[in-house]
């Protein structure tokens, strides 16, 4: 074998070690994405059952249910366009209550459950997560633009 095709190996061989080490890297990386949804986007399109997401939207008035004796809550998520049923079994943050913004990570349990691993909370009057935010602008819009649609002759 001449020199030339030593190291034309040698370099093959390094470049198929690179690219195996990128798409084992990528793989990692795929499978620890998580993705944010609101409840109108898992209504209306395919959500992953059984993968962990992050989920985003307002707690609905009067939803919060506390079971007496343990750490296990259930409340309501909602955009004003869809609501989630949110089980969760854990501490919940000091800022939690009925119509605060939260986002809540776990995994979808049904298109109308989800069971959440970790709930947060804004943490001040004025703040809410940038999607969170966007999500619930757009859902008031088309409710407005709609009960303008009806009401109008």
């Amino acid at each position: 074998m001449t020199p030339r095709r030593r190291r034309m190996l040698f370099v093959a061989a390094i470049v198929a070690t690179i690219g195996a080490a990128a798409a084992f890297a990528l793989s990692a990386f795929r499978d620890n994405v998580l993705f944010y949804y609101t409840p109108t986007q898992l209504a209306t399109e395919k959500a992953p059952q059984g993968r962990s997401l992050r989920i985003g939207g307002m707690v609905s008035e009067g939803s919060v249910k506390r079971v007496p004796g343990s750490l296990d809550v259930s409340f309501v998520l909602t955009d004003f366009s869809h609501d989630l049923a949110i089980k969760y079994s854990g501490v919940l943050p000091d800022l939690f209550r009925e119509g605060q913004g939260v986002i809540v990570r776990g995994r979808l349990l049904s298109p109308t459950e989800f069971h959440a691993e970790e709930v947060l909370a804004k943490h001040d009057e004025k703040y809410m997560p940038p999607d969170v935010a966007e999500s619930v602008r757009k859902a008031h819009a088309a409710k407005v633009a709609t009960k303008t649609a009806q009401t109008s002759p």
